[in-house]
């Protein structure tokens, strides 16, 4: 009963933020001039540089009663190789998580991870598809924090913003380990992340995204699902991205994921 107790308030502080007052859906004149910054300031793909901190508040894992924190730092760039354009994208983990067997915490650094996405011509440049090699680097500082294991995958993003009221789209991603520290498993992981956004005007809008993972070492897995609040400022060549977004698990077999979490962020991109 605790548990639902707090599913439900989360959701309801959602609900709350999204109804706040200001968040009218009239556009005004400054909406239309800043509307394509609005509606690609969540594009994965924008074919800008990127500084993101994203911060997740997990208020309790699976098959436990404790806590934890993690900071990702994530920085993407465009480049290019001959004719083709590629977006770089690395990102490195801070985690606070607790450790076995006591659920004392340890805080250091997690596996850092990088992707290089080919960005496909669509014929409009509103409509983002790419896809390329992902790899993961066991960086951890600590064994608990990490899987101690070199991974190689792939990622596909695409993202619609076509539409300046609503963008939608998905980044997923597979990943199985080739080395490490034989001792432990096999990392063999894939994720989809649907999202959404849903432009309210002044630079307001509604969001939804969730990470789904699937372990397919031991078949464990987690489903969330988020709603929640962001704005957009632009101020000269910077674009300033502020959101907030309640999760609860749905559906999940195995520890280690989320039951509920708070994801907050503050992303930039540089025109």
């Amino acid at each position: 009963m605790p548990q639902l107790v707090t599913r439900a308030a989360i959701l309801a502080a959602a609900v709350m933020l999204m109804s706040a007052p200001g968040l009218g859906l009239a556009e005004t004149r400054e909406d239309r001039a800043d509307g394509d910054a609005n509606s690609q300031a969540n594009n994965p793909l924008a074919n800008l540089r990127a500084l993101n901190f994203q911060n997740f508040y997990i208020g309790e894992f699976t098959e436990s009663n404790e806590n934890g924190f993690q900071t990702i730092v994530r920085y993407a760039r465009p480049f290019s190789i001959g004719d083709t354009t590629w977006l770089f994208r690395g990102s490195v983990p801070f985690r606070n998580f607790p450790t076995p067997p006591d659920g004392e915490k340890e805080f250091g650094l997690g596996d850092a991870d990088a992707f290089a996405a080919l960005l496909i011509d669509t014929g409009d440049p509103a409509l983002s598809f790419g896809i390329g090699p992902q790899f993961t680097f066991p960086t951890a500082t600590d064994e608990d924090l990490g899987s101690e294991k070199w991974s190689a995958g792939l990622t596909n993003v695409l993202f619609d913003g076509r539409s300046r009221v609503f963008q939608y789209g998905y980044l997923l991603t597979y990943q199985h380990s080739f080395a490490g520290e034989g001792s432990r498993d096999d990392f063999n992981v894939g994720a989809l992340q649907p999202f959404a956004f849903y432009q309210l005007g002044e630079g307001w809008y509604l969001r939804s995204a969730p990470i789904w993972t699937y372990n397919f070492e031991n078949d464990t897995y987690g489903v969330p699902v988020g709603a929640g609040v962001g704005k957009v400022i632009t101020r000269g060549n910077t674009v300033l991205n502020f959101f907030v977004e309640p999760q609860v698990s749905v559906a999940d077999d195995g520890p280690g994921f989320p039951e509920w979490q708070i994801f907050f962020s503050l992303n930039l991109q540089f025109r």
